[in-house]
């Protein structure tokens, strides 16, 4: 009997043989990673930036403008307004400015003139408006005010859902008359209806002065507009001086008061203006 002996080089060699792939074994993908190969790659979900303060701030300015009212020539009252529609009609554009009732109020003045005034870095534009529909004060203390020859895009409304408290807002307002300024703050109080589950009232902290009556409070986070500044709360400070007293009001910080969304819809559709809310910007058509 014949035996054979395989030194150390032989082995390893053998080992080296059956380690190393034929070359058509080489050529051959192994299942997996053939499986690897064909399947697509996960594609990652296309997000949208959210937009910074500044850009947000630029969407919402056009949509406000500065309401006055004139008697003589003079300003007897200003206020603020928010562009919520618009139309265009055979003898051109026409906006539809919300604000508030008691803003438009014009009983007592002899010959008032109301203007809608649309300032643009340094320059203001005026225009004739008249007032077409008027709430109940203090329940619905809203107006609608048609602008003839006016094109500037109206505000989206936020649904009832996006009344959140903490949301972080803006308000566009025109305090004292003067040109649109801005405040900011967070939505502090949201009062709901206990028969319809629908907001009524809600707060803002942020500070607003005499002539915002009438101004919008927005969302910063998707620029709609969520409620129409309707007043604000006031503490009256008294002093006296060479033995005159003097008193003055100063706002209440976090007491501004404003009409929802869902009192906005309810009082344009009880006016037989719910159309607006539903009709495409001009510019868009």
């Amino acid at each position: 009997m014949t035996r054979f002996t395989l030194g150390l080089p032989a082995f390893l060699a053998l080992l080296s043989c059956a380690a190393t792939p034929t070359p058509h074994e080489a050529a051959r993908p192994s299942p997996r990673v053939e499986h690897e190969a064909l399947a697509p790659a996960a594609a990652a979900p296309a997000v949208a930036p959210r937009p910074t303060r500044k850009e947000q701030v630029r969407r919402i300015l056009p949509h406000n403008v500065r309401l006055s009212v004139l008697e003589g020539g003079k300003a007897r009252s200003a206020a603020s307004g928010v562009v919520i529609g618009n139309e265009r009609t055979p003898e051109g554009p026409v906006s539809y400015v919300l604000t508030n009732a008691h803003a438009v109020d014009m009983e007592g003045f002899d010959a008032p003139r109301l203007l809608v005034i649309v300032d643009a870095r340094g320059e203001a534009t005026e225009y004739t408006a008249s007032v077409v529909a008027t709430g109940s004060v203090p329940d619905m203390d809203l107006a609608l005010v048609r602008v003839a020859g006016l094109e500037l895009a109206p505000a989206q409304l936020a649904a009832d859902a996006e009344l959140e408290l903490g949301e972080d807002v803006v308000v566009a307002a025109s305090p004292y008359g003067r040109a649109l300024s801005l405040s900011g703050g967070m939505l502090s109080q949201v009062e709901w209806d206990k028969t319809n589950k629908q907001p009524r009232m809600v707060k803002t902290d942020a500070p607003i002065g005499y002539g915002a009556s009438g101004g919008g409070i927005f969302s910063l986070e998707s620029g709609k507009l969520l409620a129409i500044v309707e007043g604000y709360r006031t503490a009256k400070v008294g002093f006296a001086v060479a033995e005159q007293n003097f008193s003055f009001d100063v706002p209440m910080p976090g007491e501004t008061f404003a009409a929802p969304t869902a009192k906005v819809r309810a009082f344009l559709g009880q006016h037989g203006f719910g159309r607006l809310l539903g009709a495409a910007p001009l510019a868009s058509r």
